[in-house]
């Protein structure tokens, strides 16, 4: 089984987004977050818990 990790981004503060890596070389998966609702536009946007929790789910799914 490859290993998955994810990593976090936050080049500014209370923002970024979370990496899923796959170690089987398929493509990294991104969940984008914005923790200050007014920069939240994007609809991909998710706040910093809810895209964690979007990234270990992929994790644990392998998807």
């Amino acid at each position: 089984m490859a290993t998955v990790r994810i990593r976090k981004h936050e080049a500014v503060p209370q923002t970024g987004s979370y990496e899923v890596c796959f170690g089987d070389g398929r493509p990294s998966v991104y969940f984008y977050w914005d923790d200050i609702a007014g920069r939240r536009l994007g609809p991909d946007r998710l706040t910093g818990a809810e895209a964690l929790e979007k990234a270990q789910g992929t994790r644990e799914s392998g998807v």
